[in-house]
Order: structure tokens, then sequence, then C-alpha cells
């Protein structure tokens, strides 16, 4: 398949997951577990040239790497090196968002007709809180004909959001507000212009002000260009094995997913920002207890055990315990964050390919031996 045919198919990929493993005796032994899962993944057809956990239990650090971050050196991953984290980026846009709501300066309660008056009318009556839970009934711009054409034409080029605001300006909401969960990537969008609007900032300045700033995140970013700043893993598309894997990591601008996935992080980064995250440290109070009203997620996107959603968090129900996060797919990566609801116990997973049961084989299969993976990690984090 032609890289460009390649990135809007990997876009649209959705899938579902099973119930995690039971948790090791030991930390060690459950750290030992996750390295050998996370060595099939690296090892098996369609599976991930590189792959990197990081899992905290208090101040206790364990980091499982697999493979190499970058195919054609076989330069070894390091927990500062940056990946699109795709998804995950739908978090740090609740997080802002939250963080303006905790300084009276947004309400979940704020509609789009309120708060931005520009946007479709018929859209209007969408709340902040329903399109952070996903609830909004927003069309996603990811399964427009327009957006699949224009990336298809050029995946490198610049978009703004109002541009992606365009691909979908035209249909109505799919359904009444806040009746139904369905995942849409407009809804942070959304996001991303109620937080313009409240904070007079452009989104990443607020990003950074309210987020990135005072967690010290030095690796995460909102690029607004398709070069990845080194030192960064190379993500590729599934080819049959690792060793003959397509390099996708600069072949798709992240502007095309904006506040909805747009993001680059590290994997310490990733696990200092979702031990604040799903804590609530960032903004204590009435939007913790706002966030935490969840739903089921049955629809997606997929995390280990039994998934519901919250306001920009999801909860993961395994057999090991529960934890919030969020997870990513993008062309070229796939991300796990998650971390207790006191923020003591995070687990980190990244792989550099994307893998989904929504890809054909191999990559499907990998993904299977990915999704226990992300359980084990749970396990790993969980583990006394």
């Amino acid at each position: 398949m032609p890289p460009r045919l390649l990135v809007v198919a990997a876009l649209a990929v959705a899938a579902a997951i099973s119930p995690a493993a039971a948790t090791a005796a030991t930390p060690k032994q459950a750290d030992r577990a996750l390295g050998r899962a996370l060595g099939k993944v690296v090892r098996m057809p369609g599976g991930a040239p590189g792959a990197v956990a990081v899992i905290q239990r208090g101040s206790q650090r364990t980091v499982v790497r697999r493979g190499v971050a970058d195919t054609r050196t076989g330069r070894p991953i390091d927990v500062n090196d940056r990946w699109r984290i795709a998804s995950v980026s739908k978090a740090f846009s609740g997080a802002t968002a939250l963080a303006l709501v905790a300084q009276g300066k947004l309400s979940v309660d704020d509609t789009i007709a309120q708060r931005l008056p520009g946007l479709p009318a018929a859209w209007g009556s969408v709340t902040l809180g329903q399109a952070l839970h996903h609830t909004s009934g927003l069309p996603d711009f990811i399964n427009a004909p327009s957006f699949r054409a224009a990336i298809e034409a050029d995946a490198r080029q610049t978009v703004e959001p109002s541009t992606i605001i365009g691909y979908v300006a035209d249909e109505p909401l799919e359904f009444a507000p806040g009746s139904k969960y369905v995942y849409s990537d407009t809804d942070n969008i959304v996001v991303g212009l109620f937080i313009e609007a409240a904070s007079g900032l452009s989104y990443d300045r607020a990003l950074g002000a309210l987020v990135l700033d005072p967690l010290a995140l030095r690796r995460t970013s909102l690029p607004m260009g398709w070069r990845m700043v080194a030192p960064f893993v190379h993500g590729y598309f599934p080819n049959g094995s690792p060793d003959a894997a397509e390099d996708a990591s600069e072949l798709l601008n992240p502007t095309i997913a904006w506040a909805s996935g747009g993001m680059v992080s590290s994997p310490l980064d990733l696990t200092r920002f979702v031990r604040a995250y799903a804590s609530g440290r960032l903004y204590p109070g009435a939007p913790v207890t706002a966030q935490r009203q969840f739903v089921p997620g049955g629809s997606g996107p997929p995390g280990p055990g039994v998934n519901e959603a919250g306001l920009g968090i999801f909860r993961y129900r395994t057999r090991c315990g529960t934890v919030l996060g969020h997870t990513g797919n993008y062309a070229g990566y796939t991300t796990f964050i998650a971390a207790t609801p006191d923020g003591r116990r995070s687990a980190v997973v990244q792989v550099s390919t994307q893998l989904s049961q929504a890809l054909p084989a191999p990559a499907s299969t990998a993904y299977r031996s990915l999704r226990r993976a992300w359980g084990l990690a749970v396990c790993a984090a969980m583990a006394k």
C-alpha cells in the first residue's frame, strides 16, 4: 500500500481488547513478565521495532526496553526520547480545559453557542463537558471523505483548526448531546477552541502555561510541522517483520490532529503527567468530581479491561485493579498511559508501530500481544 494510503488507513483504526492478565506475585516477577510480553511484540511478524515501558510504584521506577529506536542505526531507546503520542494528546487538552475550569474561566456547562459562536449553529447546544466526555454527537472529521482526500493529496501540509472543523461543518449532530457515548476526534478540536476562547491564548501557549510548565515537561510539545526533534524514536508502518518496517515518523504533519492527537512526548514526561492527571493534582476540587462521572466506553478506544469514559480520561477496570488513563494510536506509534486515582502507581507503554485489530494480519496478531502487555503493565504497577 502506498505511504499516503497507509496514513489514511492508520488514522481510522479502532479495535476491541480483552481483560488484563492477573498480577504476578512480586514486582520483580511482574516486571519480568512485562519484559517477556514486550519482547514478543518486538520479535513477532507485524510487531514493533522498538518498545518501552515505565512502571512506577511510589518512588520506585522500573524501565523495560526492547528493540531499537532506529532500525537503520540500531540506536537503543532512551527514556528521554520523543515519541508521537496520538490521542493521548486528548488527555493533555482535557487537563488544560479543566485547569481553566478550576480557575473559573470556563465551566463544563458552557456551550458552543456561548463560547464559540463562529462554529455551526446546529452544534450550539453542545457543552464543554459533553465534548470532553465524547457524548457530544459531533461528527468525527476523521471519517470525512474531504479529510481523507486532503491527506492522500499531501500528508505533510499544515492544517488550521478552522480547516479541520470545515471538513464536517455542514454535517448535523449525529445524536442528541448527552444521550450516549461515541468517540469523536472533533470533540477535542472543539475543546482546544474552548481553551483559546477562555484563556485568550493560542492553544499551545495555554497548554504550556497550565500543564507543561507546571509539571516541567521539557520533552513534550505540540509541533506545528512534520519534522521530529532529536532525539526521537522512529515510528514504522507494520510490514511483515520489524526489520522490514517502513519509517512513518515524518510522513504526517501533526497539525491534522492538533489538540486531538498532534503531540509529542517522552516516556518519563508521560509518567510525570499521568500521575498528576489521574490524581487531579493539576486542578483540585470540583473539576475532579466532574471528570470522574464515568459512562460505559465500550465503543472504544480500547484499553486494558473494562473501559469507561470520564472527562478527558478513561477508567480501566482490570483483573489487577482500577487505573485511569488514555490510549493513543497513530501512524507509526501506539501509546498507553495509566495511573491509580491517587497517582501513586503508574504505567506507560509505547511501541514504535501502529497496532490494531482493525489492521490486516500480521499487525492485528501483534496487537493481541500488545494488549496483553498493557494488562501486564497495569499488573506490574499494582504489584506489591
